[in-house]
């Protein structure tokens, strides 16, 4: 047990709220602030991709934010503990790319659910886990480069379809990197918007007030092997390789012992009731965790723990604005919402071209595996993500030095 796990499991339940929670509280809702405003517009792409309507968009951008929220709030005061929740935004990236899948929006559905138990698998059954860990580094990050790199290439393509909203929207998103990066992407985001406002007053498109109340739209799930293979492998992957074990990382940095299991159970969990709401995948938090985990959100870390449930019920708070977002969307002009999208996975993209580059020995099968996904390219209504895996893979083990091949993955 960690140094802050054994304080926790001593420490007094019904200790005061007083003497410095604020710090945590301002932490939690700093969290919480951020996660949304850095990636909505990806899982709004993403979920439009595959087929999702306005409306299953908006309730999939609800179910998301609920299912994280009562998880961050559960996971944080049983473990007492600040352990932040994320949606999966690689996940929402590769759903963005994938496209259209056999079967339509229900087939999607049904891979999201098939995700939520292949997660909860993966905390009781440690051979699961061991497998997933076991691929290769660059070969993850490879594909999660291919399937961002369409998606951060729409700032530029969009400029030529909507810039007189594009343009502004990326100059603001520039300045606020140079003075205030944190905010970048919700500024842009707020650009837009008022671009899609004046697109409203003097254009033919119309904002729908009762839109703007948010709704649950229900989805029977549909089970096909196409959407198993090509949206269900790829999108469990992704979330695990990139979401759940960086967070435990992160939160090992902070002498934070999340544990797994449970943490996985609740998460899967999550993801399979979310699902037919149209959630696609929620997760440990990986970048986001260390804004509640870090010294700053308190000195004590036995009462970060409250970060983490105000980071929850900040969550539940947001997720009320989830329709008027996509309502704001769908009136902005053509373009808009990849150009935020793409703006905010930039720095993603940079990471993973990085992960994915850095070992000189294997850089071939990287290349052939980030080209595969960034073509798009699918076979058997497969999309090309599954197919990047595989062949990195292969080109990676045919590519090794004899020597090292056996007893390595």
């Amino acid at each position: 047990m960690s140094k802050v796990s054994a304080a926790a499991a001593t420490s007094d339940a019904g200790e005061s709220v007083e003497g410095g929670w604020g710090q945590p509280v301002g932490a939690g809702v700093v969290t919480a602030l951020v996660g949304f405003t850095s990636a909505f517009a990806v899982v709004l792409a993403g979920l439009t991709a595959v087929g999702a309507s306005s409306a299953q968009a908006a309730s999939g951008l609800l179910a998301v934010c609920v299912t994280q929220a009562v998880g961050m709030v559960l996971l944080s005061w049983r473990y007492r503990m600040p352990i932040t929740l994320a949606w999966s935004t690689p996940g929402a990236a590769l759903l963005a790319s994938t496209g259209a899948v056999a079967g339509g929006w229900a087939a999607a559905v049904g891979a999201f659910v098939v995700t939520g138990v292949l997660i909860v698998v993966t905390g009781w059954w440690q051979r699961l886990g061991e497998l997933v860990a076991a691929i290769p580094v660059e070969i993850a990050q490879a594909m999660l480069a291919g399937v961002l790199l369409p998606i951060c290439l729409a700032p530029v393509q969009s400029i030529r379809v909507s810039p007189a909203v594009v343009v502004p929207v990326i100059l603001v998103w520039l300045v606020l990197q140079r003075y205030a990066k944190r905010w970048a992407v919700l500024a842009a985001f707020v650009t837009a918007a008022v671009g899609a406002g004046v697109s409203i007053l003097v254009g033919d498109r119309r904002l729908e007030v009762s839109a703007l109340v948010p709704t649950v739209e229900f989805t029977m799930p549909h089970w096909n092997w196409q959407a198993l293979v090509g949206v269900a492998i790829p999108l469990y992957i992704v979330t695990m390789a990139s979401q759940n074990i960086p967070g435990m990382a992160v939160m090992k940095s902070f002498d934070y012992q999340v544990p797994w299991r449970s943490a996985m159970t609740v998460t899967g969990i999550g993801t399979m009731l979310g699902a037919p709401a149209g959630g696609h995948a929620i997760n440990l938090a990986a970048i986001s965790a260390a804004l509640s985990a870090a010294p700053t959100a308190h000195p004590d870390p036995r009462r970060r723990w409250v970060a983490g449930v105000t980071a929850g019920s900040a969550y539940l708070f947001l997720a009320l604005g989830s329709a008027a977002l996509v309502a704001v969307v769908a009136a902005a002009p053509e373009g808009t919402l990849e150009t935020v999208a793409g703006l905010a996975l930039l720095g993603t993209l940079a990471a993973a071209l990085a992960g994915a580059l850095r070992s000189e020995q294997h850089r071939e099968a990287a290349i052939v595996t980030f080209l595969i996904a960034a073509s798009g390219v699918g076979f058997l209504n497969v999309g090309a993500a599954f197919w990047a895996l595989l062949a990195g893979l292969v080109v990676r083990q045919v590519l090794k030095p004899r020597g090292s091949r056996r007893g390595q993955p």
